[in-house]
């Protein structure tokens, strides 16, 4: 147990404690050698009992250690001690900004202008292959501004710190005494079913989060218990922006549980510029300045990135302000109106947490046929008037993902309860076999290729229980679609993807995460063409006029 005055390394002399999170604790300390205040991580002692894990720290520290920029924590020094490493780092004046939230929201522009600046830290940190894994306010930290003037101190400028340097194979793992490494509420879906991949989309939805509660003053997904928090992050509605005013589009965009259908860094930021200089992001024009995501096809590098749509969210009742817990654990306790429903979830985040560990793949399909099986039916009406680029809807969505399309019916005669996979598709198949591009389609769900073919049939089969018409591509074929999914879709035909969104309606997927209209065909130029529920009033551009 470390105390103040403790020397480490011969070098650094502990002052006082600054904050603990659930990989160690941050120190004030003095540089003894250069006279200099810094911070002293103490990676904690069971993350550093693995040599594969300690070398894990050691190699993410040196890799962030690399990084120089403005809103990324500088890395000075790296002790390789016993029982556990130090990370020695740049000593930031100022506060957290989980301590500025303690006085309230922010409004949207000077919460676009911390989230541009977070973003921009990530996005260096991604180019070196760093992911973040926990970005919450807690690890926001907020640099006392250049003074603007005699008497007048400028904007605080945000910092990113605590880079998960020692996670644990992700924020969702589970230390050697059975904790949580990681905020629950901030984790994102698919690194809760452990399919996370290192991809940068789930550090954004984390930022997602993160200005969500900035602008709105509440934490939307946190719950009584930590097993209730990681089963409202999988499938929970996030409450519609009620005071985001500008940047209620971006939070929409990000909070979508598909890391595909979430806008890349490039349009992240072209969004949150516009909200930053007092405008709405315009979701009908492509944005110039979108970065193109790894593993992009070279057909998609050549045309401008176009920003995503907005992601409407599904309602639930607002709940009341709760202050930033500086802790990853969920207060404990439990409300009466949410019992039944915990208690419902309870096998699903188990088999969640399981998941993130890789304990079975049987884990994985039992919680993949639960997501797919939380649709609910309802009728729908015809749209009637529909612009081509229709204002961000309110109206909220729910957990899933969206798909792509494939040329004929699959199986069209198998019935919905028993589905009847097609032959798995393989890189090797004949062009001819593929869809034929210049068409819209009804994507229902994608999953990432590196999820393997048995989770893709296994969402095939999910969704074929309410689509039995429902086939499988592969998204690298068409360079209208991200590339790097196995896209699940209805393959119409449909005139519009309005029309799509009626047929999903019809059976039961109303919401953005459970369909979207998408045009399939073979020109980046056609990215931009996605309709989004509800199908009385979609939103985005619906209607290609080739098609």
């Amino acid at each position: 147990m470390n105390a103040p005055g403790d020397v480490i390394d011969a070098r650094f002399e502990l002052i006082e404690p600054l904050g603990s999170g659930g990989m160690g604790t941050v120190w004030r300390a003095r540089d003894t050698v250069l006279h200099r205040e810094v911070a002293l991580k103490a990676v904690r002692s069971d993350a550093g009992a693995s040599a594969a894990v300690r070398e894990r720290v050691l190699r993410e520290a040196r890799a962030l250690a690399r990084i120089s920029h403005p809103h990324v924590v500088t890395i000075h020094h790296i002790v390789d001690a016993d029982p556990h490493p130090w990370i020695v780092m740049e000593l930031v004046p100022g506060n957290s900004l989980q301590q500025r939230l303690t006085r309230g929201p922010m409004a949207p522009d000077e919460a676009a202008r911390i989230g541009r600046q977070v973003l921009s830290g990530l996005s260096a940190a991604h180019a070196a292959g760093i992911q973040h894994r926990d970005v919450k306010p807690a690890n926001v930290l907020l640099r006392n501004g250049v003074p603007a003037g005699p008497g007048a101190e400028g904007p605080p400028v945000a910092v990113l710190t605590d880079f998960g340097i020692a996670a644990l194979e992700g924020t969702t793992s589970l230390t050697m005494t059975g904790e949580l490494v990681g905020s629950p509420e901030y984790i994102a879906p698919e690194r809760i079913r452990g399919h996370d991949r290192d991809n940068p989309a789930s550090d954004l939805w984390s930022l997602g989060l993160v200005l969500y509660v900035c602008a709105e003053g509440i934490s939307p997904l946190r719950r009584d218990s930590t097993l209730a928090t990681l089963a409202a992050v999988l499938d929970d509605p996030v409450p519609p922006p009620a005071r985001s005013g500008p940047l209620a589009p971006v939070l929409e965009a990000l909070l979508v549980r598909d890391p595909a259908a979430r806008p890349v860094a490039g349009e992240l930021d072209a969004m949150l510029a516009r909200v930053e200089a007092g405008g709405t992001p315009d979701w009908s024009r492509p944005t110039v300045t979108g970065l193109v995501p790894p593993g992009r096809v070279a057909a998609r590098t050549a045309p401008p990135t176009p920003p995503a749509p907005p992601v409407p969210t599904q309602l639930d009742s607002p709940r009341p302000a709760v202050p930033e817990d500086p802790h990853p654990t969920v207060p404990s306790g439990s409300r009466e109106r949410e019992g039944e429903r915990e208690r419902r979830r309870m096998p699903v985040v188990i088999t969640a947490i399981a998941v993130a560990v890789a304990v079975t793949a049987a884990t994985a399909l039992a919680l993949t046929l639960r997501e797919q099986g939380g649709a609910t039916k309802e009728d729908a009406k015809r749209p009637a008037a529909v612009t081509p680029a229709g204002p961000a809807s309110p109206t909220p969505v729910p957990p899933s993902a969206p798909a792509s399309l494939s040329s004929g019916p699959a199986s069209p005669s198998a019935p919905a309860a028993t589905p009847v996979l097609p032959p798995s598709p393989s890189a090797a198949r004949p062009d001819e076999a593929l869809p034929p591009s210049g068409r819209w389609i009804a994507q229902l769900f994608s999953e990432p290729v590196s999820s393997g073919t048995t989770a893709r049939d296994q969402r095939l089969a999910a969704v074929r229980t309410t689509v039995p018409e429902a086939d499988v591509l592969r998204s690298d074929d068409y360079a209208s679609l991200r590339p790097g999914y196995w896209v699940v879709y209805a393959p119409g035909p449909f005139t519009s993807g309005a029309s799509a969104l009626v047929f999903c309606a019809e059976r039961g997927r109303t919401t953005a995460n459970a369909c979207i209209g998408r045009y399939l065909s073979t020109s980046g130029d056609d990215y931009g063409f996605q309709c989004r529920p509800p199908a009385d009033n979609p939103t985005g551009q619906c209607y290609r006029p080739s098609s």
